[in-house]
């Protein structure tokens, strides 16, 4: 397996969590990375700070790096973020951010890389949660933006089929920040297991460094004993 499908992949939410994983795992299977998140990365490499819940920046950011270090031979769409209680209670603003950063930047990021990814017919990963295969309570913005990634990455995968890879991440809690700040109904309870993110991202590099027209187009990746699956 050539080390080109690892040579310039661009991640979204690299500053951290998954992201930074992923950014991490590629610079250490000997490939490099690009980020695009609020933060700079802790991972050495070039980066483009943005909020990706702005369509119109996200493209921008993509088009932004293009011009810095070249076209993208991935991406990997890893930003994310949650709010949660109950509808009536969500602010209608934080409501309306978790899916635009979750889906519409998705979107964005996706629509903007396509073209460079032709070329070389590199691979996009999109990053759903098994909270996009399954409904929780008090979840409401998460479950919706997590559920459009599932759909919009099978549909993408049919529109790109023998143009650009596409594969489809569900992955399961893992260790990172992302819930900091929640009250403690909606933190993992003290026995959770969840997965360590270098370990998810490992399946990430995988699934980039596969043969041109070999595809894998779903990976659910969860500790042992993840209650949300299946």
């Amino acid at each position: 397996m050539s080390d080109a499908t690892l040579r310039n992949v661009y991640v979204t939410g690299g500053a951290s969590g998954l992201g930074e994983a992923v950014a991490r795992a590629v610079v250490k299977a000997g490939g490099s990375a690009a980020v695009l998140d609020l933060a700079a990365p802790a991972v050495e490499c070039p980066h483009v700070e943005v909020d990706l819940s702005d369509t119109a920046a996200a493209a921008a950011a993509v088009e932004r790096l293009v011009a810095e270090v070249g076209p993208p031979t991935a991406l990997v769409c890893a930003a994310g973020t949650d709010v949660c209680g109950p509808l009536e209670e969500v602010p209608v603003d934080a409501w309306e951010r978790t899916v635009r950063v979750n889906l519409f930047g998705t979107a964005a990021v996706c629509r903007a890389a396509i073209p460079h990814l032709r070329p070389s017919r590199g691979t996009i990963v999109t990053v759903a949660s098994t909270l996009g295969l399954r409904p929780a309570g008090d979840a409401t913005a998460y479950c919706a933006s997590k559920f459009g990634v599932v759909g919009f990455t099978r549909a993408l995968a049919m529109e790109l089929a023998g143009q650009v890879g596409v594969t489809l991440l569900v992955p399961g809690g893992m260790r990172t920040h992302f819930f900091d700040g929640r009250t403690e109904q909606y933190q993992p309870g003290p026995d959770a297991e969840l997965n360590d993110p270098d370990d998810v991202a490992a399946s990430v590099v995988m699934a980039l460094q596969q043969p041109t027209g070999c595809e894998i187009r779903e990976l659910v990746v969860t500790a042992s004993t993840e209650p949300s699956w299946p």
